[in-house]
C-alpha cells in the first residue's frame, strides 16, 4: 500500500475539469485508488464520489493506492495532482 497527502492550491478546489482527468488518470492503473478528505472517502475511479467530496483549497487530500501497481500510481497521481490542483 502507499499513500501520500496533498494540499490542494487551486482557489476553485477540486471542480469538475480537474476532477474528471484525476478519475481519468487513476482508471489508468489496476490498483485500488482512494482518496480521503475532510467530508470523506471516494473510490478516485468514480467521478460522482470524488465530486461528492467537495474538497476546497486548503483541504489536504489523502491518496491510498493499493495493488500490483501502487508505486506507479502513487507516483502518477502525485504528479497529476502537483500540475492540476
Amino acid at each position: 500500500m502507499k499513500e501520500f497527502t496533498y494540499e490542494i492550491k487551486d482557489p476553485m478546489g477540486l471542480h469538475a475539469r480537474p476532477a474528471g482527468l484525476l478519475v481519468k488518470a487513476a482508471a489508468k492503473f489496476a490498483s485500488t485508488v482512494t482518496i480521503a478528505a475532510p467530508s470523506g472517502k471516494a473510490d478516485a475511479k468514480r467521478i460522482m464520489a470524488v465530486m461528492r467530496l467537495a474538497a476546497k483549497q486548503g483541504n489536504v487530500l489523502t491518496v491510498t493506492c493499493e495493488g500490483a501497481d501502487e508505486d506507479q500510481a502513487a507516483e502518477a497521481l502525485q504528479a497529476f495532482m502537483a500540475e492540476n490542483l
